[in-house]
């Protein structure tokens, strides 16, 4: 990438570099001086070229980066991390969740996906949630739980791009499940979970509380049963966990609790390879994954913003944040009606994501008026999230997210494995005329998206945002403030960012007046009031909105930059 690319990327204007020369060229690619003031104070974007893991908790970054060093690429980092922030944020992620990858292959010049989430029990349907009488699938029940695709897609990463055995990824997490870690801030909050998941009874509290009581910030935490589990899955492969005792135990605890898995809903299961999608944005192509991920939905987002000439405003401005939302809605109204397994329904995925029909959308939006009502568009048919990145010296890269659904998940715990199972089940409609209803063997909606970036074919970033129904509104944020407004990647993460509630279902439900707008701290008060003024329904509950990482990839010398969230105890470590 010459320079005149990188002015193109930064969107800085060449008087800006008259003016000040010699700090263009101390910037390397991100060359919009006036964005000096959106520089965080305490972090700066990491720049190095042999080898880069960003995660959301620096043990498990460092890990990343001794597995580099160690002689591993990028996908055998990963997976230590994956491990590792399984021991260190069980509330977020863990073998008992799904898992999503993108992954630039250097041989191959190419991207790969990867979908590794697990599907509903053969004897699960909605005639048996009828005589359970249910509305909706519970969160602390054994029912809320899907098959966990977690180790499945480790095994398939290792066995398709691994250098180490899935053995030697697993040792550093091992390691620090027997000895153990002292709990960060942030890590030590979540283990003072809501009285909701006191419905598990002991259960969780065996695990993450094993001196009956919650273990505060510095404390040094152990889990020996999870470095048994991480141990056998080492030794015996996936084999161990769909087949062996730990899937035994997985079934010894839905049986006891009046849940549905049984070991040949395990043994059925795998994970499999899956082409990205993309869309062109700014010259950029961005790339998610298809459904049953809720990917689409920024490709949908970006499509309608790029009608806007983003660049002339001002970053986190009312005009910038009211266009943002308004292509929200419109996005996640397709996301409410089409989005479900692929192969249980059928999802329009081309024409969503196609150019004509976000021109014929963006008609919808007003650029001075928040709509109060929207609905999905219509198709001529029949019918009807941790996140971690890492790059290596050979130019390999993966965009991996994971995770449990909500914190700690359904909060049950198998006896004897050390983690808590997932409840990605709750995604499930219990309405018979929906695509994402419940059926046997079918994969629910997923909001846990990894994301990718190329430039003419080649790879230029790997990121993801945390957080899940709000993802693919992080997904386009920080993407603006890189491709539209200029900033790096540890910019982009840092600003303030908005959020969009319609629904209190996210797999299911449309807006209905509007919805509200809720902001992070930093986010002008003479910009809400505009905002409102256009008619946006504000929230005065401010929030951390997602987990986001980043690598910026440039070449001839290749660099890796990487960037951070602050608002989680992470790091972005290189060398």
């Amino acid at each position: 990438m010459d320079r005149r690319n990188f002015l193109k990327v930064a969107g800085a204007a060449p008087a800006a570099l008259v003016a000040a020369p010699e700090l263009a060229q101390a910037t390397g690619p991100f060359l919009n001086t006036e964005l000096l003031a959106y520089r965080n104070n305490n972090r700066s974007t990491v720049a190095c070229q042999n080898g880069i893991v960003c995660a959301s908790q620096p043990l498990a970054a460092m890990v990343g980066i001794d597995i580099l060093k160690a002689g591993g690429n990028c996908i055998d980092a990963a997976i230590a991390v994956n491990a590792t922030l399984g021991l260190t944020e069980p509330h977020m992620n863990g073998v008992g969740g799904d898992l999503f990858a993108i992954v630039w292959s250097q041989l191959d010049q190419r991207l790969f996906g990867l979908n590794a989430s697990g599907r509903a029990p053969y004897s699960w349907d909605l005639e048996r949630a009828g005589r359970r009488e249910l509305n909706r699938v519970p969160r602390v029940s054994p029912l809320s739980w899907t098959v966990p695709g977690c180790v499945s897609g480790w095994a398939l990463l290792n066995e398709r791009f691994g250098s180490l055995s899935l053995a030697a990824c697993l040792e550093p997490a091992i390691g620090y499940a027997q000895a153990g870690f002292p709990l960060s801030p942030v890590i030590a909050q979540a283990f003072e979970w809501p009285a909701l998941l006191e419905e598990s009874g002991a259960n969780l509290a065996s695990v993450y509380r094993p001196n009956g009581r919650t273990p505060t910030f510095g404390e040094i935490f152990r889990n020996p049963l999870l470095a048994r589990t991480y141990r056998q899955i080492g030794e015996e492969g996936a084999a161990a966990f769909y087949e062996g005792e730990i899937a035994e135990r997985i079934v010894a605890k839905s049986d006891e609790l009046g849940g549905e898995m049984s070991l040949r809903d395990l043994a059925d299961h795998s994970a499999n390879w899956v082409t990205p999608l993309s869309t062109s944005y700014r010259g950029f192509d961005v790339w998610e994954l298809p459904p049953n991920s809720q990917g689409i939905t920024v490709l949908q987002m970006l499509n309608l913003l790029e009608h806007f000439e983003l660049s002339d405003l001002e970053p986190n401005s009312a005009e910038h944040l009211h266009l943002l939302i308004e292509a929200k809605k419109l996005a996640y109204e397709d996301r409410a009606r089409y989005y479900a397994d692929p192969e249980f329904a059928d999802v329009p995925v081309e024409w969503l994501i196609s150019k004509d029909y976000a021109a014929e959308r963006v008609e919808l939006i007003d650029p001075r008026r928040a709509s109060r009502s929207v609905r999905p568009g219509d198709p001529e048919l029949d019918s009807d999230t941790i996140y971690m990145t890492a790059a290596d010296n050979d130019g390999n890269m993966i965009s991996l997210i994971q995770s449990n659904y909500s914190e700690w998940g359904s909060a049950l715990v198998p006896e004897g494995v050390g983690f808590a199972m997932h409840n990605r089940g709750v995604s499930y409609s219990l309405d018979p005329g929906h695509p994402n209803r419940l059926e046997p063997h079918k994969r629910p909606f997923h909001t846990i998206i990894p994301a990718f970036v190329t430039e003419n074919g080649a790879p230029l970033l790997s990121f993801g945002v945390m957080g899940g129904a709000f993802q693919p509104q992080g997904h386009s944020q920080v993407l603006m403030n890189m491709l539209d407004f200029g900033m790096s990647p540890q910019q982009a993460g840092d600003q303030p960012r908005v959020e969009h509630i319609g629904s209190s279902e996210p797999a299911t439900g449309l807006v209905e007046g509007g919805g509200t707008v809720r902001f992070e701290r930093g986010v002008a008060d003479e910009v809400k009031l505009a905002l409102a003024e256009m008619g946006h329904e504000l929230s005065g509950a401010p929030r951390a909105a997602g987990g986001y990482q980043a690598i910026w990839r440039t070449e001839d010398p290749r660099v890796y930059f990487g960037g951070s969230d602050p608002r989680k105890d992470g790091a972005a470590l290189g060398y």
